[in-house]
């Protein structure tokens, strides 16, 4: 079967030539330059690949155009995070190449040039492809100047009752200094004239965002044929209405613009003294960041656009030209059409739990440990064991780590009715957590007014690792039980994020997770743990001697073999040792998401390592490790991707799977993904990505776990191939 795509074009991402080394000619630390791909441009690549999902027409046509919202969402964090630390650097006047010898204005040069390519191939994708497939499919995007009189008037209807109240035009002069622009705001540059100027006006008009950007006009009382839908743009409207906002003024002309600030909280938390206070003032302060994008439309005359550059503070290399309407994540809210037959079709997860008739959720765990695939195996035992420890007089305390749990999480409503019992509930709520910190505060006061212990993470380190401790009173005998897991607490993300999740009464392992709480949440120093291991300090040391095992190995038996599975590989000493067990024959794979700064199948160097990335329906989320270890094999599973900030500035927990079957399943889940030949891009030695080709039988992994564990609803899943 051929692949439903357009061609894919080859992308340098550099101008560094790639290193044709042998092992002669690379020095033990691997410390050449050439070794390496930058992250921010490896980044890009990621978002690049989540463009072809946006491109590959065996998608059904609304999935696409939500690709295109999530491709425009990823970039605009890119400049949020990323962009915004790199303009910093260069800002304090660094110029210290980063591992692969760019420079901070080299990489933002070089940024500029795939972000604007990548801007051209999104908007021929949406423009002239997927917009006229909808409009076949009586899904039109329509301008107020191409709707019927009927159309219109219910338009500027909408526009006085629900539009107009809430707008705020801002002039520009003397007596008005520029307006602050928000971040992620879109605004409207008004060019106006009054009788009597010499010279033509500005003001500004947010387009606000407390309201749907896309207006479905059968939603304000526009009667459409049946199966039609027309979305206009809420700034079309605006400004197609924009005299009512300045009566007796000539408007000349008005043109939208889009502002991206830096948008992380930097916080001094030894100088914090009471950190949820803090970091809702850096909430405050995020809208206030500097800009470090600008969008304009390229018909914006450069007066207006000069007047925007020397207001909001940017450079000419700072502000993008992108034709069309500004925002695309937007295109999100289309996705509530419903349209079954343009959506992809829906699955019913499985749930284990459920074939063990009669037992309750605590004896299933006693008899064995269960081990679910997210989001194929279903997220509801999670909240099941939580909701019914809530309610169990057995229970005595349930501690549990949040970082992103969502805005209507059952999981915190249990815990905060198992502390209104009277049980011991203590929480640790990541309040760090990036662009989820408002959720997680919220969260947390309505647990501490529920009587929780509710704890706020530790100084310097972020709390990521993902882990549920329930203990549990049994005829005298306090029982511990846990949850472990590689993705969030969040129902909703769970439905399109794969991940692990792994109940088990282990003694040890319940003992190793107590003695977690206890340096979450108090003094507790403890380094080592009987079966997990624990980042800052021990995630890093552990990988590193399992690399070194597998070497060992190697030279005696000549059977090495790694696989790793995470979102991002940046770590330079987890790098290095693949390098050096490259070198050695260890074969490797690495299924890696999104950044990978390793370069593979390097002569002399990396030529045993294989790296793919598989973007498809679902999120690639979860992170696993597995070692063959001689024929003893060990695999481990974790909420930590080997970068520096999970290994050094996060609290993360990697931990083994014990159950022989258990192990079976993940070695194999792991080699059906690195056989898929539909959704998996291989990277190239010079950074670019290429669809995976073979001769096999068509193979899309995600769709291999849907048929094989979940229940189908709908359409067929056997019956399709993407």
């Amino acid at each position: 079967m051929t692949r439903p795509r357009k061609p894919r074009r080859k992308a340098h991402l550099s101008e560094t030539p790639v290193l044709d080394a042998t092992a002669s000619a690379v020095d033990s630390n691997f410390n050449d330059s050439r070794l390496y791909i930058n992250r921010e441009l490896s980044w890009i690549e990621f978002n690049l690949r989540v463009l072809d999902e946006a491109r590959c027409e065996a998608h059904p046509l609304l999935e696409r155009l939500k690709f295109i919202a999530i491709f425009s969402s990823n970039l605009d964090e890119f400049f949020m995070i990323r962009v915004s630390a790199v303009e910093e650097q260069v800002e304090a006047g660094i110029q210290t190449p980063s591992l692969d010898g760019l420079t901070p204005m080299e990489q933002l040069l070089e940024i500029r040039k795939r972000v604007e390519q990548m801007l051209h191939e999104r908007n021929d994708c949406f423009y002239n492809d997927i917009l006229p497939k909808l409009a076949a499919a009586n899904i039109h995007f329509k301008k107020c100047a191409e709707l019927s009189a009927e159309q219109r008037a219910a338009l500027d209807l909408y526009f006085e009752n629900n539009v107009f109240p809430i707008l705020t035009p801002l002039a520009l002069d003397p007596g008005h200094p520029f307006p602050h622009v928000s971040n992620l705001s879109l605004s409207l540059a008004v060019q106006l004239q009054a009788e009597g100027d010499d010279e033509p006006r500005f003001a500004r008009v947010k387009v606000p965002d407390t309201i749907p950007r896309l207006i479905r006009l059968d939603k304000i009382g526009v009667k459409l044929p049946k199966g039609e839908t027309i979305f206009v743009w809420l700034e079309d409207v605006i400004a197609t209405n924009i005299q009512k906002l300045f009566p007796d003024v000539e408007i000349q002309a008005v043109y939208p613009f889009r502002v991206i600030r830096d948008a992380d909280i930097e916080i001094e938390e030894d100088e914090a003294g009471d950190l949820l206070e803090t970091i809702e003032q850096g909430l405050r302060q995020r809208r206030y960041g500097n800009v470090v994008r600008l969008d304009v439309n390229p018909g914006m005359p450069p007066y207006i656009k000069q007047v925007l550059i020397e207001n909001l503070g940017v450079s000419d290399r700072q502000v993008y030209e992108i034709p069309g309407a500004l925002g695309l994540a937007s295109l999100m809210e289309a996705m509530s059409l419903e349209r079954p037959d343009l959506k992809d079709s829906p699955f019913i997860p499985r749930n284990p739990f459920l074939n063990d008739e009669g037992d309750d959720i605590f004896s299933i765990i006693r008899k064995r440990d269960v081990l679910l695939h997210h989001p194929y195996d279903s997220f509801q035992p999670v909240v099941d064991l939580i909701s019914e420890a809530a309610n169990d007089p057995n229970v005595l305390a349930i501690k549990q780590t949040l970082y992103r749990v969502g805005s209507k999480s059952p999981i915190v409503q249990a815990l905060i009715e198992a502390a209104e019992r009277g049980k011991q509930v203590a929480v640790l709520v990541e309040l760090k957590a990036r662009f989820d910190e408002e959720n997680n505060i919220t969260w947390a006061k309505a647990l501490e007014k529920a009587g929780a212990h509710v704890v706020y993470g530790l100084i310097g380190l972020k709390t990521h690792a993902k882990v549920l401790l329930i203990v549990r009173n049994e005829n005298g005998e306090l029982r511990r039980y846990v949850h472990l897991g590689t993705g969030n607490y969040n129902p909703s993300t769970a439905k399109i994020y794969t991940d692990y999740s792994l109940f088990t009464c282990n003694k040890e392992i319940g003992a190793d997770v107590s003695e977690v709480f206890n340096y979450l949440t108090g003094y507790s120093r403890q380094k080592d743990y009987r079966k997990i291991f624990v980042a800052p300090l021990g995630i890093r040391k552990k990988m590193l001697e399992l690399i070194e095992r597998e070497i060992d190995h190697h030279k005696r038996r000549q059977n090495g073999r790694i696989i790793m599975k995470m979102n991002a590989l940046v770590d330079e000493q987890i790098i290095r040792a693949l390098y050096r067990a490259s070198q050695e024959g260890v074969r490797i794979d690495l299924i890696v998401r999104g950044i990978c700064v390793l370069r593979p199948e390097l002569k002399g160097v990396s030529e045993n390592i294989r790296v793919v990335s598989v973007v498809g329906r679902f999120l690639e989320h979860s992170r696993a490790y597995y070692f063959f270890n001689d024929g003893d094999e060990e695999i481990y599973l974790s909420s930590a991707d080997m970068m520096r900030r999970n290994l050094d500035r996060r609290v993360e927990i990697l931990f083994p799977i014990l159950d022989p079957a258990h192990r079976k399943q993940i070695k194999r889940d792991l080699e059906l993904i690195l056989k898929d030949n539909l959704k998996a891009r291989k990277l190239n030695p010079d950074g670019s990505y290429e669809f995976v080709t073979t001769n096999g039988k068509p193979l899309n992994s995600q769709l291999a776990f849907l048929r094989e564990r979940a229940s189908k609803v709908g359409a067929d899943l056997s019956s399709t191939q993407t």
